[in-house]
């Protein structure tokens, strides 16, 4: 069992991240921490489970997406879900001082929602986990071409939704 001090490590370097990317995907604070949870309860319970892995944090980041997508899938209603609670969801950006970037942070949290979840996981990993398509597509069981396809589409349609809200501020 990994000792407590490794796990306030891998806790404290890699909770964000995976609490972002499971929002992104439950769209609800409490499922998110409850996948949280699941998680490091399973590193505490299996000693060495971290053992030979290269990339850490693309590994956890695969643990949380598999746990978001299998509680979502016991649900038996992932996608009427995902719309339902989306709407709804805690901003995962956050907040800014000046009103004008506050407004566009805004706008960008409700343009995430309305991606499709295989776009709003690409465009997340890709911006805020800074991972490249090959860790993607490595990390969702994708391949590469439809990783960069994903990322390509939901930009897109970010950048179709911002443009008059920046063009506004500029």
């Amino acid at each position: 069992m990994p000792d407590d001090f490794e796990l306030e490590e891998l806790y404290d370097e890699h909770a964000q991240a995976l609490y972002a990317l499971a929002l992104e995907l439950t769209r609800n604070d409490a499922d998110t921490k409850d996948i949280l949870q699941e998680l490091f309860t399973k590193l505490s319970r299996r000693p060495g489970i971290l053992r030979g892995v290269r990339n850490v944090r693309a590994y956890l980041l695969r643990l949380a997406h598999n746990a978001a997508i299998d509680l979502m899938r016991r649900r038996g209603t992932r996608d009427k879900y995902t719309q339902e609670s989306g709407r709804d969801m805690p901003h995962v950006l956050e907040p800014g001082n000046d009103t004008d970037e506050q407004a566009f942070r805004n706008a960008l949290s409700d343009a995430l929602v309305e991606l499709p979840e295989e776009q709003r996981v690409v465009v997340h990993l890709r911006l805020w986990e800074g991972m490249k398509f090959e860790e993607i597509a490595d990390l969702l069981g994708i391949s590469l071409n439809t990783a960069a396809s994903r990322y390509r589409y939901g930009i897109d349609k970010l950048r179709q939704r911002l443009r008059p809200l920046y063009n506004e501020i500029k």
